[in-house]
């Protein structure tokens, strides 16, 4: 509703709208009077960038460093990373030595563009780094004994594992019994005592002080390429061959970055800052024929190129089809294997999309008709037989978008008895540690993660265990997550200011991304005129203000919810929030606005 009644502890409610038709109260961005005149003076902005500049928490002397990133006054020293100087030289060391050297990657994007990047790297001084990464079905997740051994048996004698490893202890333990080297590159949550092996990176393992915890791993091994650079040069490697040039490679860090879902602050923004520079050349195979094959027209590269165009497609391949599928696309060099391993990846997402479709409509059947959604209760815990495991994380982002709590899907294989399960959680509520915590104590076969996103196994017979563990868990941090729950607004404009001259002007804050929030904008009194469902749930319409001028809105995956219905009611009198995005069509470029979440202040 919209009441007029004050809002929380963050200030009053933002047009008075205390609880919109989502169930959530509006309020404006916080931003210190000071710091905005200070960006306004010392970056020449208009105050309502300067104040979205500020609420993001950019100090004035990070303001031009913020709006125009670099390498050279950001990037960090690699021996800041603990065991990265380590790692550099044991993989120098197996190189110079011609040892047989394999990459081990994840098959997500972070996972195919971190071991793009060694391959890149390994390429360009002469040497071949093969790429293995395990089926997700059949594997699972992450390093094995199994994986090891298989390693071994080709001829391994060093294998590098990127965006997994950090908490393999036991397989990579097993990996030097069996007289495997291992070197972990990584970014995830790990247990206190790492694995033992000649070196493990990762900047959220515990006692590393590079202070670049919200780097991809795609991220962290570029800076791994860095210190290679650094090593091979101290080593006289490069009299022979010519120095690689990491910078071409920025695309790559990009794409981990945003797909991964990662802060976009400090050194990780002018790595994806830059890398979307790199990939706007679409210099990459392996991008340009997953462009050309999702019919997306190349330019200026942009975060939903990588989070919506390419990474989608790169998924599916570890998803539903064959998991190395995304890290030989970014790999390779041949524009005619990049086009073959293009066309199979976008068939699979569209086979992925289908699947997804019947397990999203499954499952929220399933819970409604329980009422589990609206209960009170901390986390939604839901399986179904032979979901494919593949798109349950997909199928927990969307339901917890609808319901707005913590959701967890899980796919249960009939014949063994086990689920596979994905969730996605709440800001405010770390699901990670809960599922890590479920795992110790034995609720679990396997789990962990992120604060946001997390993995599992289960034994079938125990869902209703980790259901009640779960909600036990994550009941103290409910109501913290209900209070950051809020829509959080930049700027309130009328349908006629929302023009591509105030797009762009706000496009100097991007890329966006958790810690960089794309901005907000509020539209009060408008009315949605020539409304209409579209496939998937979308609602499209006009925005029209009291002085009849309007602007183009779409809202997403809504037509069946309060906003959507009452959008597609045609009825006036709503305040809207959401962002602009550029239209262009046929040389036309204007902004379309797409909405977020609707406000009824009729409705109490």
């Amino acid at each position: 509703m919209a009441d007029g009644s004050a809002g929380s502890d963050f200030g009053p409610a933002f047009l008075g709208v205390s609880r919109s038709l989502s169930g959530r109260e509006w309020r404006q961005r916080p931003a210190e009077a000071g710091l905005i005149r200070a960006h306004m003076q010392a970056l020449n902005l208009e105050e309502p960038l300067a104040r979205a500049l500020a609420a993001r928490g950019v100090r004035a002397d990070q303001g031009a460093d913020f709006l125009t990133p670099t390498l050279k006054a950001l990037f960090p020293d690699p021996s800041s990373f603990m065991d990265m100087d380590a790692a550099a030289g044991a993989i120098l060391d197996a190189l110079q030595a011609k040892a047989s050297i394999h990459v081990f990657a994840d098959y997500d994007v972070d996972g195919a563009s971190s071991a793009a990047l060694l391959v890149r790297w390994f390429r360009a001084v002469g040497a071949e780094l093969p790429i293995y990464v395990p089926d997700r079905v059949t594997e699972g997740y992450g390093p094995s004994a199994r994986a090891f051994d298989t390693l071994k048996a080709s001829g391994a004698d060093l294998v590098i594992t990127v965006d997994c490893g950090a908490a393999a202890n036991e397989a990579v333990a097993h990996a030097a019994a069996i007289g495997l080297k291992v070197v972990v590159i990584d970014h995830h949550m790990m247990r206190e005592h790492p694995p033992v092996c000649a070196a493990v990176v990762n900047p959220n393992r515990p006692g590393c002080n590079s202070g670049q915890g919200n780097l991809a791993a795609a991220g962290v091994v570029f800076v791994l390429l860095a210190a290679l650079n650094r090593e091979a040069r101290r080593r006289g490697m490069f009299a022979d061959v010519k120095e690689p040039d990491i910078r071409q490679w920025l695309d790559l860090a990009a794409m981990g970055a945003i797909c991964d879902v990662t802060g976009l602050t400090g050194f990780n923004r002018a790595l994806t800052s830059l890398g979307l520079r790199v990939m706007s050349d679409w210099g990459n195979p392996g991008l340009r024929a997953l462009l050309a094959a999702a019919g997306a027209e190349p330019g200026p590269a942009k975060s939903s190129h990588a989070g919506f165009i390419l990474g989608p497609r790169i998924n599916a391949g570890g998803r539903i089809g064959k998991s190395d599928l995304g890290a030989r696309l970014l790999s390779t060099d041949d524009p005619v294997e990049a086009a073959a391993l293009a066309q199979e990846l976008d068939a699979l997402n569209i086979a992925r999309r289908e699947v997804e479709k019947q397990v999203t409509d499954q499952a929220t059947r399933m819970v409604e008709a329980t009422g589990a959604h609206a209960d009170g209760s901390a986390v939604v815990v839901i399986a179904g037989d032979e979901w494919h495991p593949g798109v349950v994380g997909i199928v927990a982002g969307r339901l917890r978008e609808r319901w707005r709590k913590p959701v967890v899907v899980i796919g249960v294989d009939a014949v063994n008895g086990l689920g596979k399960g994905s969730g996605r959680s709440q800001p405010g509520m770390n699901l990670g540690k809960a599922v890590q915590a479920a795992w110790e104590t034995g609720v679990l076969i396997a789990g962990g993660g992120h604060a946001m996103a997390a993995g599992l196994t289960v034994r079938a017979d125990d869902i209703d265990r980790l259901r009640d563990f779960l909600n036990d868990r994550m009941a103290g941090e409910q109501a913290a997550a209900d209070a950051l729950d809020g829509v959080e607004i930049d700027a309130l404009i009328d349908p006629g200011a929302a023009t591509r001259a105030l797009f762009e002007q706000f496009e100097q804050l991007a890329p966006f991304g958790p810690a960089n929030p794309e901005p907000l904008f509020a539209l009060e009194h408008v009315q949605a005129r020539d409304a209409v469902a579209m496939n998937g749930g979308h609602v499209r319409c006009r925005l029209v203000g009291a002085d009849g001028a309007s602007v183009k809105a779409i809202a997403w995956r809504c037509a069946d919810l309060p906003g959507g219905q009452s959008l597609l009611s045609g009825q006036g009198g709503l305040s809207v929030v959401g962002r602009l995005k550029a239209d262009d069509w046929n040389g036309r470029r204007g902004v379309q606005f797409e909405i977020e979440d609707v406000a009824d202040p009729r409705m109490a």
